[in-house]
């Protein structure tokens, strides 16, 4: 279930109503990818022209290992334009959708077969790689996409993009569907998610399992609407669920998904799944006494693996096992005896704050509980 990963944030994820990259940002960015392991970078939209144009160019002067695609729309002049800026790959992008086609592109589909073939013939002879976008496949006709795929193999296509443009698919009717479409035409797949009902990762991750080859992804989720597939989550994803040998750089990950949060002013959310700073946090009195015995009772990976540290939160739902090991980690070496009543302090400090005590809170309870006559043998602190 190998796969390679293109990634689309500096495309799609700067389509996230109100996110602008600056030129130096979408260089930093494009090297980021390139350091975590990208294997293709979806670096624009060439016919946008000026800034963009000209970014694009300095990416793939970059030298980087990564593929750099162009988006187009499968018009001649757009190709011509990612030609200029020298990708070695293109997006032919074309809705199949009957409400597309109609209400958007006020076309028939006869015409967009026409259209797409006439684009991915001249992209073919400039010697491109050639990803063909069925946008709003999943809302497409199951026969006339057929008839779409076929004609773009026939056409020249290396791969087809399944957009699942407003994130209506489930995982199992993505996994059917890629199986069928692989089955029938051989062609390399990329999946192409959308997190509306948020699904992206879950639908991606089941069209690899159907075959897909490639996977469209943005860092963080980045995207139109509620966002795309996640590359992190995809990324270890791939490698917690589906057992795949990890062949990206998931220390990277952590600096990357930063940056990008500071370059689009969407911030992270400490419960971001992958890199979130909570995410190997412990409060339940049960999860943390698993945690401390064993940490794979309640975590997944190691948060080492990705830059991350356990915590040990203190709380309302804090256990006597948490608490001790916590005083610990502060220097404090408490007797048993006193478990109940730090215990119960900690507990109503908590609902009274209506959050976890930080550090100070709970060497204040424990010192007020020392003073009032409880035996503790302190280390140091």
């Amino acid at each position: 279930m190998e796969f390679k990963l293109v990634d689309t944030t500096l495309r799609d994820g700067e389509q996230t109503a109100g996110v602008v990259f600056a030129n130096q940002e979408k260089l930093n960015i494009a090297r980021m990818l390139d350091e975590v392991g990208v294997e293709q970078i979806e670096a624009g939209i060439p016919v946008m022209g000026g800034d963009e144009k000209e970014i694009i160019k300095k990416i793939v002067k970059s030298n980087l290992k990564a593929s750099i695609m162009g988006w187009n729309r499968a018009v001649i002049k757009d190709i011509q334009a990612s030609i200029d800026c020298g990708v070695d790959a293109v997006a032919i992008s074309i809705s199949t959708s009957d409400i597309h086609i109609k209400d958007k592109l006020k076309s028939t589909r006869e015409k967009v077969l026409e259209q797409m073939i006439t684009a991915v013939d001249y992209a073919k002879k400039e010697g491109l790689y050639i990803s063909v976008n069925a946008e709003d496949a999943s809302r497409t006709d199951d026969d006339f996409l057929y008839e779409f795929i076929k004609h773009a193999v026939n056409a020249g296509a290396d791969r087809i993009r399944y957009c699942d443009t407003i994130g209506i698919l489930n995982p199992i009717r993505t996994y059917n569907t890629i199986k069928s479409i692989k089955d029938t035409f051989g062609i390399d797949v990329e999946m192409h998610t959308h997190n509306d009902l948020g699904m992206a990762t879950a639908n991606a991750i089941a069209g690899v399992m159907g075959g897909a080859t490639h996977v469209g992804v943005t860092v963080n989720g980045l995207g139109e609407r509620a966002g795309n597939a996640s590359l992190e989550e995809i990324i270890m994803a791939a490698r917690c669920s589906l057992y795949e040998n990890n062949k990206y750089d998931l220390l990277r990950l952590k600096p990357l998904c930063e940056y990008i949060a500071t370059a689009s002013g969407r911030k992270l959310s400490p419960w971001k799944a992958v890199v979130g700073d909570n995410i190997f946090s412990h409060e339940s009195g049960i999860h943390a006494d698993g945690a401390i015995k064993n940490p794979r009772t309640y975590e997944l990976y190691s948060p080492e693996d990705v830059g991350l540290s356990r915590k040990l939160v203190v709380g309302k739902h804090s256990g006597s096992a948490g608490i001790k090991n916590k005083l610990l980690q502060l220097g404090i070496n408490m007797e048993d005896a006193l478990g109940p009543d730090i215990l119960e302090s900690v507990r109503s400090h908590s609902i009274e704050l209506k959050r976890s005590l930080n550090d100070m809170e709970l060497l204040t309870i424990y010192s007020d509980l020392k003073n009032n006559g409880r035996m503790l043998y302190v280390d140091s602190l």
